[in-house]
């Protein structure tokens, strides 16, 4: 992962993952996806979202509150 970037959710849905990364894109926050997710085994690791880490509080917020919706 490249250095400056901090992990701000983590999810075992692609579905979820995905519509938050359009989401943070649409509100020009960088977004970088790694899926750690077991290619056999779905309930093993995560799908994870990262962001520059001067955009962290930020993008919190915007997930916090696409979530509440």
């Amino acid at each position: 992962m490249t250095e400056g970037w901090i992990k701000i959710y983590a999810t075992r849905n692609i579905a979820e993952a995905s519509i938050l990364q359009g989401m943070l894109e649409e509100n020009q926050v960088p977004v970088q996806v790694m899926n750690k997710l077991d290619s056999s085994y779905l309930n093993f690791g995560d799908i994870e979202l990262y962001v520059p880490a001067h955009l962290a509080e930020t993008a919190k917020q915007l997930v916090a509150a696409s979530l509440l919706n």
